[in-house]
């Protein structure tokens, strides 16, 4: 019997020494590293049409008594308002100088930053620039001898290993949570030039911005964006690789934007039955479905059914490869690209051009004020002659914000380019807003929209 407990006590003591070994304990890296990490807090203020903040007057007779009344109390406020928006993110410090890290949607259009330190104090903030594609932005405080973080390297993290985030989710300042690495090189719809690290830490709004720890204490990402259906944490995080961050917060000290490579081409993915049919042992690579006329891949020699191998000694795993490695590729750098075609592997030279740099990207330096005073509560700015020129239009206007509302329900989104309105051409701000003026409430209204390089009509029914 003497036994049988003794060994039973050998077994308890040995699965908690395997339990204690297994679970770590984070309270050293937080309180070393944890002071790095800032909460920051944004105003944006917005002005909408007055009659989307009040009801209309209603059709009442003037000899009515609340006639007056309405006329007398509700006509004041029916112009344009002003609102003020507040948003909540994190971010993490850099440099002893005040430079920080953080998503570029935290601090996108915000009138007023305010950064406040892990010691309760708070500074402005000024944006040094920010890039969408990546959604990464440079911001800075003007302070001294900061506690800064230590940079690691994403490339050596495990699928399995712990990471810790520190974060203000829905405020909350320098919240801990803890997680496993869950896969690495994740490819997200419309996100081509990350290749994300995927957790199951949990992240919320306000996590944004804010730095990913491995267990030495290093950054290896910026936690950036969740998958969820109800808008809260399902146990898919993604964070964006510090080492990309990095080279993109360079350039923006620098030069105040980024610059990326492109050779003009259009790309599908390979799945097993076209490898077959174009005589590849394996699905990989990226299938070219169309090549610019007078591009880089178009000068080099490329055509249209060449599946892309090896760009710059880099394989091409899966078609996603091909954006993120030539996007990071420095323009009018010569590169070699392996491609098969009839059967063969072919090798060519590309020039890499310049992918045009997006105006709203630049902080600080964006255009002016977009103007809302529609009925469809959209956020519009008149493109540049250099807009028109990059994107292949005479005219038209760009969507830089969509409000709740009719246009949002109809699907509209920020980037979209407004080509027309019914069976008009759109033009400027004005005309678009005297078109839109004279259509009855009730009434359908089609927009042609240029999205990328697909052109659609779009329709609704205006409310209002």
């Amino acid at each position: 019997m003497q036994k049988i407990v003794l060994l039973c006590c050998l077994i308890i003591s040995s699965i908690g020494f395997v339990h204690s070994k297994e679970l770590p304990d984070f309270t050293g890296l937080v309180e070393q590293y944890g002071e790095a990490v800032v909460n920051i807090s944004t105003v944006q203020t917005q002005q909408i049409p007055g009659s989307q903040m009040l009801p209309e007057i209603p059709n009442i007779p003037e000899d009515s008594p609340f006639f007056e009344f309405f006329r007398r109390y509700m006509h004041p406020f029916s112009g344009p308002r002003k609102y003020e928006s507040k948003s909540l993110g994190s971010g993490f410090i850099i440099s002893k100088d005040g430079y920080i890290l953080t998503n570029s949607h935290v601090v996108e259009a915000a009138n007023q930053i305010t950064v406040r330190l892990n010691d309760k104090r708070e500074f402005n903030a000024q944006v040094i620039g920010t890039d969408r594609k990546t959604d990464v932005a440079l911001i800075k405080i003007d302070a001294k001898d900061l506690p800064v973080v230590t940079q690691g390297d994403p490339d050596k993290l495990k699928v399995g290993e712990w990471v810790i985030a520190i974060g203000s989710p829905f405020g909350f300042e320098n919240s801990v949570t803890a997680g496993i690495v869950s896969a690495k090189g994740r490819s997200l719809a419309q996100e081509s030039y990350v290749p994300f690290i995927q957790t199951d830490v949990a992240i919320n709004p306000g996590n944004s911005g804010g730095p990913l720890f491995n267990m030495r204490g290093e950054v290896v990402g910026i936690n950036s964006q969740i998958y969820s259906r109800t808008g809260g944490f399902m146990g898919l995080s993604f964070a964006i690789p510090i080492n990309v961050a990095t080279e993109i917060a360079n350039q923006l000290k620098a030069h105040g934007k980024v610059s990326r490579g492109r050779i003009g081409v259009m790309i599908q993915e390979m799945t097993e039955e076209l490898a077959e049919s174009f005589g590849l042992s394996q699905a990989g690579g990226a299938l070219i479905v169309s090549v610019e006329k007078d591009g880089p891949a178009d000068k080099a020699g490329i055509e249209v059914r060449d599946v892309i191998l090896k760009f710059d000694g880099k394989d091409i795993a899966v078609s996603s490869d091909l954006p993120r490695i030539v996007g990071n590729t420095k323009p009018k750098s010569k590169v070699a690209v392996e491609v098969w075609r009839d059967g063969a592997t072919k090798n060519f030279t590309i020039l890499v051009g310049e992918m045009p740099s997006d105006e709203s990207d630049r902080g600080h330096k964006q255009s002016k004020a977009p103007d809302t005073s529609n009925r469809l509560g959209l956020a519009l700015n008149e493109l540049s002659d250099k807009q028109k020129k990059q994107l292949g239009v005479e005219s038209g206007l760009l969507v830089e914000e969509v409000q709740a509302g009719i246009a949002n329900r109809a699907g509209i989104r920020q980037g979209d380019i407004i080509l027309g309105l019914n069976n008009q051409d759109v033009r400027t701000i004005k005309q678009f807003n005297q078109l839109l003026n004279k259509v009855e409430k009730g009434r359908n209204i089609a927009l042609l929209i240029k999205r990328g390089d697909m052109t659609t009509f779009i329709t609704m029914k205006l409310d209002n």
